[in-house]
């Protein structure tokens, strides 16, 4: 499934409120883009909520504005239904090496690995033992994605995860920290990712299931407003950093603030890598300066938003362009994705 190779594909990263497609070639001096679209996903008229044909639609409307040929996707999945685990395993033969990885998983996963895929790649090491790092995904979570793909006339020919794309994606654009391991924060719709190369280049993902719609939600409920004149006010309007909403938007934080410090802790206390001095956000969230600016004053470590498309040469026509450079942090895991090849 998370296959680790390069025939033509594409990034296609379906999220629960938009849908973001970057397509990309590879050549001796590194990538380049070559398409890049993203398209909101269309709230259903019955309820108001996404989904039913929405994220089908926001899909074609991205190939139509790429003009991609290939019908080869590469996706991702993230959240509840995934898990993303290093291990370290005494000296182990090939066969016994999968036999320890899949008994991994079944201890560690929050959910029946019997009802779904588990993969692993192994790292080198410098002694006698096996290292490496194992996802697991529930059957559902994958066909979920692979479907929507599939309705949209497109081939899922890869299953990635969310935080690998993310830390692949910021691997090829940045330069390694020297003060330790930068952490990358993806603020979506449903989801945040904080992703890092642990020690040793043993990758660290946890999904916290708090994001932008229930930070939207908060403020609306408090001020009793729509989430929709909420989103317009931060994405869209100045904003008086003295004002009641900006107080909401602290209030409407708390919970990630304090659940992104605990991880940041308990990866220093695991003893994994020092923490760098920055932490790069992005997603769709990262779009409000003055969320942004929020987490920049209530966390520990100093808060750089963070568009990779400013390190990756573009070969697209304007309009995509402009896409790259003001939305471009939402399409940070479409351009780890775009990356993989089989």
């Amino acid at each position: 499934m998370f296959g680790f190779g390069r025939d033509e594909v594409f990034g296609l990263d379906i999220g629960s409120s938009a849908v973001k497609v970057v397509a990309l070639r590879k050549d001796k001096a590194g990538y380049v883009v070559t398409a890049a679209a993203i398209a909101d996903v269309p709230q259903s008229r019955d309820n108001g909520t996404r989904g039913g044909s929405g994220p089908i639609r926001a899909i074609r409307d991205c190939i139509q504005l790429t003009g991609i040929q290939t019908k080869s996707a590469v996706c991702g999945v993230c959240g509840s239904e995934v898990a993303v685990r290093d291990f370290t395993f005494p000296s182990l033969s090939p066969g016994e090496i999968e036999g320890a990885a899949l008994l991994e998983a079944r201890q560690i996963c929050p959910f029946n690995t019997e009802d779904g895929a588990v993969d692993y790649q192994l790292m080198s090491n410098g002694n006698d033992g096996s290292r490496g790092v194992l996802v697991a995904a529930t059957n559902t979570a994958i066909q979920n994605k692979a479907q929507l793909a599939s309705d949209a006339s497109l081939k899922c020919v890869l299953m990635d995860v969310d935080g690998l794309a993310l830390l692949n994606c910021f691997n090829e654009c940045e330069e390694p920290q020297l003060d330790g391991a930068a952490p990358v924060l993806n603020v979506g719709h449903s989801y945040t990712t904080l992703a890092l190369g642990g020690d040793r280049g043993l990758p660290f993902v946890r999904d916290i299931a708090f994001a932008g719609r229930k930070i939207l939600e908060e403020i609306a409920a408090e001020n009793d407003m729509s989430t929709e004149t909420v989103q317009e006010i931060l994405f869209d309007g100045p904003m008086d950093t003295e004002s009641l909403l900006c107080d909401s938007l602290e209030r409407a934080c708390e919970k990630l603030i304090v659940d992104v410090n605990e991880t940041l802790r308990y990866n220093t206390a695991q003893d994994r890598s020092r923490i760098a001095e920055n932490m790069f956000i992005c997603g769709g969230f990262a779009l409000s300066k003055e969320f942004v600016e929020l987490l920049n004053h209530r966390l520990p470590i100093e808060v750089v938003l963070w568009n990779p498309f400013e390190k990756i040469p573009c070969a697209v026509g304007k309009e995509q362009q402009d896409i790259l450079q003001s939305k471009g942090p939402a399409m940070a895991v479409a351009a780890g994705l775009a990356m993989r090849s089989f």
